[in-house]
């Protein structure tokens, strides 16, 4: 919202110093002042150009600076693991499912967030996560081959899956 507050108020600023120039009356018959005017505008194009460059990205990392890594939707709080999990999930399993705390979108193999959460233990859960990478799984339009992913990075993918899915 800041961001979409200073890009509106520089191009206001810009329209309005458009319309000033348009609108000067008089001009000076010296051979210096149309040098003078094309430096000055060589100089405002500097200025807007680095407000652009410089100033959005700067102002969009100093507001976002990270944090919206820590949280998945809904509001659950992501550990470094399971921030971990989150990023392991978007390389391997995305394409195929969907789950709204990783912004998979994939339409091959079921919602994470529809079939998880019936699942009322997070340790059930994990192991339900942990037998369907382990094992594969062969339903519906699509099979999921077995060891996708194995070891720690499976073991973070299925704490994220199991604590982040249907929130």
């Amino acid at each position: 919202m800041l961001g979409l507050i200073f890009i509106v108020l520089v191009f206001v600023i810009m329209g309005l110093t458009v319309v000033g120039l348009a609108m000067r009356s008089g001009h000076q018959a010296t051979p210096s002042s149309p040098k003078r005017r094309h430096r000055l505008a060589m100089v405002g194009t500097g200025i807007v150009t680095l407000a652009f460059g410089l100033g959005i990205p700067a102002l969009v990392l100093a507001y976002n600076a990270g944090n919206q890594s820590k949280g998945a939707p809904g509001g659950v709080e992501l550990t470094a693991a399971q921030q971990e999990g989150r990023e392991i999930f978007a390389k391997n399993c995305s394409t195929c499912h969907v789950l709204s705390a990783a912004n998979a979108v994939g339409r091959v193999g079921p919602s994470l967030d529809a079939i998880i959460p019936p699942i009322p233990d997070k340790k059930a859960r994990i192991r339900f996560i942990d037998d369907a990478v382990t094992n594969g799984r062969a339903r519906g339009m699509g099979q999921m081959p077995k060891a996708l992913i194995d070891g720690t990075d499976q073991a973070k993918v299925s704490d994220f899956v199991a604590t982040a899915a249907g929130r």
